[in-house]
């Protein structure tokens, strides 16, 4: 990020050798550019859901895509925050309503509600870099010095907002610490055997002399003046998730197993085995009250009970002697579960049984549950449960609360109706908009279900009214090196499927292609509408083409040195001539013979392919843009090769002589996963990728500024806005797509920045 006059004077700046930028600053109302994120909301794996013990309206969720959220309205709403990395425990001050504190890459602390944040460790001053190396550019906080390591467990004194506990890991390491001035300094307590999970103080333990329980997967530990007591969990197995509350001063504490729940009554000292109606069970987690420890609800499935397999939340109100089953899915949703479009669309059992679970301090009945798409609320004790991460609109019709966790590809627009918007996501399919993107349907109508889960792109005929073809998979994810690991690209299902109807059914339409994760399709606008020629890029297989309109399907590889070649995006010049980017097959090009990724160009329409050579140093080619006035003009999306802290050969680059050389143009983002050109004015590009950043240029890609207002760590692309010439959409790995403005004053927002090493351009 460049810093910039136009920021209030009230921000404040701490740069750390050439790695951070800002921790603190003044957050405004609504995000730069007015941002926001739109969709159906939910569609991902949610967790940690914790309740404020000062007002049980304010509540935060994390997911595994980096995400994080907090709602002031007991989930009517939410919004979405980044801390640069996944989100593992959320903490709130025991004294004032205002402090909460989040573990992600560091342990992060807000004083205003989390509106904003601060990194309070690694303390600023030594962070020396963040290393930046992955595949997902999962981001490592290099500090020195580094007493605690990664921080697993934490809790702030019942008593001081001061003492904070921390259980931390450092290689083998495992210890309890502590810090009695807010974090600025910690004390190592005592070795811990491995990585703990919870952390609690009794709040009447003596001031000086806490009570500190510690649970980790094998044991509980209990820590106060006469030293430390370790005690096994129960039948020596390991605890899938523990939680605990107080009852005149002793603690309760729940676990559970795989197949069993238990409670133990005397700190973890011994344990009874809680008896869920039914047989067979498996259970996931469990939460109780911390101030009414007698209520717990616990999640489980596999549940055998009158003939039928349930799954769902069981409760107790007298300490786990007795369960009632308040949510009970099987066959059909229960009841008393009102769900929002997952349930409607996939079945009861998509999100599966709650991952977590949290119950307010103060409210038995209040109950929040995260799963595989949904948070789910109950504020009666379980007698119902509500989604909290989308609204119904319309018949059909849901918009998003805030609460996204979707991975998505394009926005795209129905050329004959304004109104009519889709959004390609994995793991939920293609969604449709018929009301210019209010609220949203599923459009997967008619595709065969083992596509179902990704629709990569769809292309609409510019000439026939309704048509429009769509590439869809089994396999999500792609091109991440993560999904070919364990299972063999060739066993990968998807195909084409068209629709007459503007998108609101479909055909399979793949006759010659075989089963193929297809990722990219393309149409030739100056075929005949009766004959159309298209390409579609095949995971895989290589690139397949058709000119009957995709009725049937001829693979063109002639040119391809690669076996099983990773097709994954295609991009035709004006004059005709067509181009496909081949993925890379691992991080540094070591698996295989071609490793590396490649860039392949056709004179012919995909009869022969030619090498086009990649730039210096770079080995992740992943998104390809041409000049509609300058056939020649290539800009090249890349992806860092895994190497060093930030990686190397990422970025954009430039050709102008059809990518005969190349030279780099934008260097402050190594983890660029797509460049776009504007379609009303081809000096205007964007990019986006995985650093938290979005770019623009107007200037041909000459230079570039970061989109104020766009901060999720993992962007996918930026699609300009047809309705409007200042908005853009931004497709996101696992954070829906956000929609705002480009020319906002930049300020920041949310997240520490990496900005540039000394002596680069701005």
């Amino acid at each position: 990020m460049i810093l910039q006059t136009e920021w209030r004077k009230r921000t404040q700046f701490t740069i750390v050798g050439c790695a951070l930028l800002a921790l603190t600053w003044d957050l405004y109302a609504a995000r730069p550019g007015n941002f926001e994120v739109i969709g159906p909301g939910g569609g991902g794996a949610m967790f940690n859901p914790t309740i404020s013990p000062h007002d049980a309206n304010t509540v935060l969720v994390s997911c595994d895509m980096t995400g994080s959220y907090i709602t002031h309205d007991a989930g009517a709403s939410w919004r979405m925050f980044n801390l640069r990395g996944t989100v593992t425990f959320f903490a709130f001050d025991t004294k004032g309503s205002r402090r909460l504190y989040a573990g992600a890459t560091g342990l992060w602390r807000s004083d205003d509600r989390g509106q904003t944040w601060q990194l309070i460790y690694p303390k600023p001053s030594s962070v020396k870099g963040i290393q930046m190396n992955s595949d997902h550019a999962d981001e490592v906080i290099v500090a020195d010095p580094d007493p605690l390591g990664s921080i697993t467990a934490f809790a702030v004194d019942p008593g001081s907002s001061g003492i904070l506990y921390a259980a931390a890991s450092k290689g083998s390491a495992n210890g309890l610490f502590v810090s009695s001035n807010s974090g600025a300094t910690w004390k190592q307590l005592n070795e811990l055997s491995g990585p703990a999970r919870h952390i609690w103080v009794n709040p009447q333990s003596e001031s000086g002399k806490r009570e500190v329980i510690i649970a980790s997967a094998r044991s509980i530990k209990v820590k106060n003046a006469s030293g430390m007591r370790s005690y096994s969990a129960p039948g020596a197995r390991t605890l899938l998730d523990v939680s605990l509350g107080f009852r005149n001063g002793a603690a309760v504490i729940y676990g559970v197993t795989e197949d069993a729940a238990f409670v133990s009554n005397d700190t973890g000292a011994s344990w009874q085995k809680c008896n869920l109606p039914g047989k067979g069970a498996r259970v996931r987690a469990i939460a109780t009250s911390l101030h009414h420890p007698d209520t717990a609800y616990l999640s489980y499935s596999e549940l055998k009970l009158d003939g039928q397999t349930w799954e769902g939340v069981a409760k107790t109100n007298n300490c786990g002697k007795s369960w009632t089953l308040v949510w009970k899915d099987g066959r059909e949703t229960a009841a008393n579960v009102h769900d929002a479009w997952i349930t409607e669309r996939f079945g009861a059992d998509w999100g599966e049984n709650p991952l977590m679970l949290a119950v307010a301090d103060d409210d038995p009945d209040l109950c929040f549950a995260t799963d595989l798409g949904r948070t789910m609320k109950t504020a009666d004790g379980g007698r119902s449960w509500k989604a909290v991460y989308s609204r119904k609109l319309s018949q059909g019709s849901w918009t998003t609360t805030g609460l996204d966790v979707t991975t998505d590809y394009g926005v795209h627009f129905d050329p004959f109706d304004p109104k009519r918007q889709f959004i390609s996501y994995t793991d939920i399919g293609l969604f449709r908009s018929e009301d210019g993107g209010k609220s949203w349907m599923s459009s997967t109508a008619g595709v065969p279900r083992e596509w179902w889960n990704t629709t990569y792109w769809i292309a609409f005929d510019p000439e026939v009214r309704g048509r429009v073809w769509s590439v869809n998979s089994g396999t999500h994810d792609l091109p991440r090196p993560k999904m070919w690991r364990k299972n063999s690209v060739m066993n990968y299902k998807g195909g084409v499927c068209r629709s007459e109807n503007g998108g609101k059914t479909w055909i399979k339409s793949n006759a010659g292609m075989e089963e193929t994760a297809a990722t990219h399709i393309l149409i030739d606008t100056k075929s005949s509408p009766g004959a159309r020629t298209l390409y579609v890029a095949a995971f895989g297989r290589g690139v397949y083409k058709s000119t009957d309109g995709g009725t049937t399907w001829n693979l063109k590889n002639s040119g391809i040195a690669e076996s099983q070649p990773f097709a994954w995006r295609l991009a035709q010049a004006s004059n005709g001539v067509l181009y496909v980017i081949l993925a890379r097959r691992s991080e540094d090009g070591s698996i295989g013979n071609n490793g590396d990724g490649a860039i392949y160009r056709s004179l012919d329409g995909a009869e022969h392919w030619a090498s086009v050579p990649l730039p210096q140093g770079v080995n992740g080619p992943h998104g390809l843009a041409i000049d509609p006035n300058a056939s020649d003009r290539l800009y090249l999306a890349a992806w860092a090769r895994k190497a060093g802290m930030h990686g190397e050969g990422g970025g954009i680059y430039l050709s102008t002589d059809s990518g005969r050389t190349w030279r780099c143009v934008l260097d402050r983002d190594h983890h660029v996963y797509d460049v776009t050109i504007d379609p009303l004015d081809p000096n205007v590009l964007y990019a986006v990728g995985f650093e938290s950043s979005a770019w623009r240029s107007i200037d041909r890609g000459e230079h570039w500024s970061r989109i104020a207002g766009f901060n999720f760590k993992w962007g996918h692309r930026v699609i300009p806005d047809p309705a409007d010439k200042e908005s853009v959409y931004v497709t996101t790995f696992g954070g829906g797509v956000w929609h705002g403005e480009v020319n906002a004053p930049p300020r920041l927002l949310d997240i520490v920045t990496p900005i540039l090493e000394p002596g680069r351009s701005q």
